[in-house]
């Protein structure tokens, strides 16, 4: 089969609606027929390899019009999205396929099964996120070679994530022992974009990013995504600035707070960043953490753009313990932790 521009081209100068659908299904059956899960088409003289699933989908639509205009119109719709590419301001989507990414998440609800473990993820380090939510973040609100701020680190997902599409990466962790880890999980995911990546060994609380980032000729970052500890579920480490530590949920917020407005300064005006943070339950009562950061930041005057549901299930802390947590919930007249927030907000 030749290319398929080409081809579409070539079928959408009939003016006969029976030989433009004829013509289609014949191009529909070949492809089909080829099992293939890509083709190869040309992109501004590029050769470009294009979903067979989305191809289909265009040309089923194509097939159900009941009018030459309306045939034409999706044939011609279908050529200018394999001939001009559309982006966004913020990412390299090309929009004139957006159907394309079936896998890109746009509701408020993220039901999500088991992490992503391929490559360098892995689940060993106690309180780390699931890399499908920096994996969605960056796709969405960065282009590649833009640069990504994660300043709690922990064992490196974030910068793990940045290496494989192709983004700069820059995070900061307060504890030595796990900065180690994270360069350790960073440098077993291969390097296929050639971009860059650094760890500071640092406390995001007091920092000078935009020191920093200067030294290291880094004029700003493009987007930063934050995942504190929620409070004192963990115990990080025994460090003072650690936010696992704070006294009071008073003291959590301040400590966020002064992270936020350190690490914010970096980001360009206009840009996005994100925040994935859980409740916790003490004493009887509901903390709403979540609640609380949004409200801070809100106040801050940053505009709240999405506040993201994510479900999880089963944490090491709660490890066979179902049966114990449900008898806990039954008499202590609560209910299970079984999400947690991502608020995300432009500056």
């Amino acid at each position: 089969m030749k290319d398929l521009v080409q081809t579409l081209i070539e079928i959408s100068q009939s003016e006969d609606i029976k030989v433009l659908r004829a013509s289609i299904s014949s191009v529909k059956e070949k492809i089909q027929l080829s099992k293939k899960s890509e083709i190869t088409t040309l992109l501004n003289g590029n050769k470009e390899k294009v979903n067979v699933s989305f191809v289909i989908g265009e040309l089923e639509q194509i097939l159900s019009t009941r009018t030459i205009e309306r045939t034409k119109y999706y044939i011609n719709r279908l050529i200018k999205s394999f001939s001009e590419i559309k982006t966004g301001n913020v990412n390299d989507l090309n929009l004139n396929r957006w159907k394309e990414y079936d896998d890109l998440i746009t509701d408020s609800l993220w039901i999500l099964d088991k992490r992503d473990k391929s490559g360098a993820h892995n689940a060993g380090y106690w309180g780390n996120f699931i890399p499908q939510i920096p994996n969605q973040f960056l796709r969405r609100y960065t282009k590649k070679n833009e640069w990504v701020l994660d300043p709690f680190l922990g064992s490196g997902t974030t910068l793990i994530e940045c290496k494989r599409l192709g983004r700069n990466g820059i995070g900061v962790e307060i504890q030595p022992e796990v900065v180690k880890i994270s360069k350790e999980n960073i440098n077993k995911e291969k390097n296929l974009h050639k971009v860059k990546t650094e760890i500071i060994t640092a406390d995001s609380t007091s920092l000078d990013f935009s020191k920093e980032l200067s030294k290291r000729k880094i004029k700003s970052v493009q987007f930063v995504i934050m995942h504190p500890p929620y409070w004192d579920i963990i115990k990080f480490s025994d460090k003072r600035n650690d936010l696992s530590n704070a006294k009071s949920v008073e003291s959590f917020l301040t400590m966020f707070n002064k992270v936020a407005d350190n690490a914010l300064l970096a980001l360009d005006k206009g840009r996005y960043f994100a925040v994935v943070i859980g409740d916790k339950y003490s004493a009887g009562e509901w903390i709403p953490l979540g609640f609380y950061l949004m409200n801070d930041l809100i106040k801050k005057g940053y505009k709240l753009k999405s506040t993201i549901v994510k479900n999880f299930d089963e944490t090491k802390g709660k490890m066979n313990q179902k049966e114990l947590w449900r008898y806990r919930a039954l008499v202590g007249g609560f209910y299970i932790f079984k999400h947690e927030y991502i608020f995300l907000f432009q500056k």
